[in-house]
């Protein structure tokens, strides 16, 4: 839904409905790397309904591997987005379709990177056997002590506490259990900001007009997925997730268009 004036508590606002679109934190990175050229394979749950029929068929045409995805005799996790005439976003989460068993299939599923967008908090043995032959990325929350052994850590600052971002680097070990390399934050318009034991990097933004914010985040956990296995460093791997994710806020969909992708890499 566009609005058309901004959001605020307690008032009577106009707005537009705009429609479904595809949408979530995997669904989207899944999207803009399969557009990079990569495979992709998404595992998640969505309904026996039309709207997960609908969303397999979209993800199969944009090259995102589906036949791991899990059908469920529960609603399709969709949400609400409001989109306020300055292009931020507010979700707000209708229904969640949760498998309960663990996705313990990524074991067998060989892999150069895998990225984890769940706030579930019993996937760490999982992923500390995956780490062994791939890199893992990890989006925070949560926060929990020990609860994403990951090579890299990602948040966006919005979702921290301000005295977690005075140490970010105590932070993102105490959550991979001390497995973490780096840990970068995003900070929107700001640019994104990343830590090692060894140096600090900041990357800023090119300044825009952004339209929709939806799912700039996902962009960005995509470009930065994309340079570490073309075997990029850190600060190279910093520009092009930061250059994915400020494009994301050019376009009126969740996840970034093939044809921006593309334009991108060139």
């Amino acid at each position: 839904m566009r609005l058309a004036e901004p959001l605020q508590p307690g008032a009577h606002l106009n707005g537009v409905l705009a429609g479904f679109r595809l949408g979530g934190g995997g669904a989207n990175t899944a999207v803009a790397l399969a557009a990079a050229g990569h495979t992709v394979i998404l595992l998640a749950a969505v309904g026996r309904d039309a709207m997960g029929d609908a969303l397999l068929v979209e993800l199969a045409a944009a090259g995102v591997e589906t036949r791991w995805i899990t059908r469920l005799d529960q609603p399709t996790t969709h949400s609400l987005i409001l989109i306020d005439p300055m292009g931020e976003r507010t979700v707000v989460n209708v229904a969640r379709c949760e498998d309960e068993a663990l996705p313990e299939q990524l074991l067998a599923i060989p892999a150069e990177a895998v990225y984890v967008r769940s706030r579930r908090c019993d996937l760490g043995p999982l992923l500390a056997a995956k780490a062994s032959s791939a890199w893992v990325v990890a989006h925070l929350p949560p926060l929990e002590t020990n609860v994403r052994p990951a090579h890299i850590l990602v948040a966006s600052a919005s979702d921290l506490e301000p005295n977690a971002l005075q140490d970010p680097l105590t932070l993102g070990h105490r959550i991979s259990g001390g497995q973490a390399r780096w840990m970068v934050v995003t900070r929107g318009a700001a640019g994104a900001s990343a830590w090692s034991k060894d140096a600090q990097w900041e990357m800023p933004a090119e300044t825009v007009q952004p339209v929709d914010t939806t799912g700039a985040g996902d962009a960005f956990a995509a470009g930065l997925l994309h340079a570490l296995v073309n075997d990029q460093p850190l600060t190279g791997a910093l520009a092009m997730a930061v250059r994915f994710g400020t494009e994301a806020t050019l376009w009126n969909t969740s996840g970034l268009p093939a044809s921006a992708v593309q334009r991108l890499l060139r």
